[in-house]
């Protein structure tokens, strides 16, 4: 999916796109997998001085936790399973179908009917996802390989399998693998929350979240844990990743 044109007025845009200052290369005293809490803290720390602009959102929600996923088949496969649902819709379906297939591999996926993988609760669309994720696997795909790689890399590469859109191989990469600079510009509620923290007059579109979000470079995932944990703050309440409409 191509990133949406930007629309709006030039004032909007002007808010947007506004960069702080140029993003401070990666350092190996800060790895590319951010696997602990202190990595998370040590990446804040990192972003508020590259981008002041998040200071007051850092104050308001205390330090985003850490928040892992299982990677692998498994875990990108549970993703697919969510989009476009509620949380408690997405957990019985991912509960049937885990409970279904035990080990769930992709060889079984495979294997198995369409007509019993609709009654677990999958549409067409997601099984034929599925199945074209345990194709690449068979064809060689390899998860681990993801996390040696930067961001936008591993991003094409899973978007390359059929059914990958851009918000599920960011959502994996972010809380799968704990990549660090994944950032998923097209999630609503993080959408939300930059125009809750920036004080901006609209929600920004994708392309130009993405925009601003250059300057969080190489900690852009850090800096999306940071305002979906700004939004709970200010609503109230779980902002979980919501994918785009279709």
């Amino acid at each position: 999916m191509n990133g949406p044109r930007c629309h709006g007025n030039s004032a909007m845009q002007g808010t947007v796109l506004t960069r702080a200052r140029s993003p401070e290369p990666v350092r190996p005293s800060m790895p590319a997998i951010i696997a602990t809490q202190a990595e998370v803290t040590a990446a804040l720390a990192r972003l508020v001085a590259a981008d002041p602009a998040l200071a007051p959102l850092l104050t308001t929600a205390g330090p985003p936790a850490l928040r892992r996923r299982p990677a692998g088949f498994p875990g990108l496969a549970a993703i697919v399973v969510s989009q476009q649902l509620s949380t408690a819709s997405a957990a019985a379906i991912w509960g049937r179908l885990s409970a279904a297939f035990d080990p769930f591999d992709p060889a079984a996926l495979r294997r198995a009917r369409a007509a019993k993988l609709q009654r677990i609760g999958l549409s067409g669309a997601k099984i034929r996802t599925l199945r074209a994720v345990s194709d690449a696997i068979t064809s060689g795909f390899d998860f681990d390989a993801l996390a040696a790689m930067p961001a936008d890399e591993a991003h094409a590469r899973l978007t390359a399998i059929h059914g990958i859109g851009p918000w599920t191989a960011d959502i994996y990469l972010l809380f799968c693998l704990g990549h660090a600079d994944a950032f998923p510009a097209g999630d609503l509620a993080l959408q939300e929350a930059a125009r809750l923290g920036f004080a901006l007059p609209r929600r920004p579109t994708a392309f130009e979240l993405t925009t601003r979000a250059e300057v969080w470079r190489p900690w852009r995932g850090v800096a999306a844990k940071l305002l979906w944990a700004y939004y709970r703050a200010v609503k109230g309440r779980e902002a979980v990743p919501v994918q785009p409409a279709k």
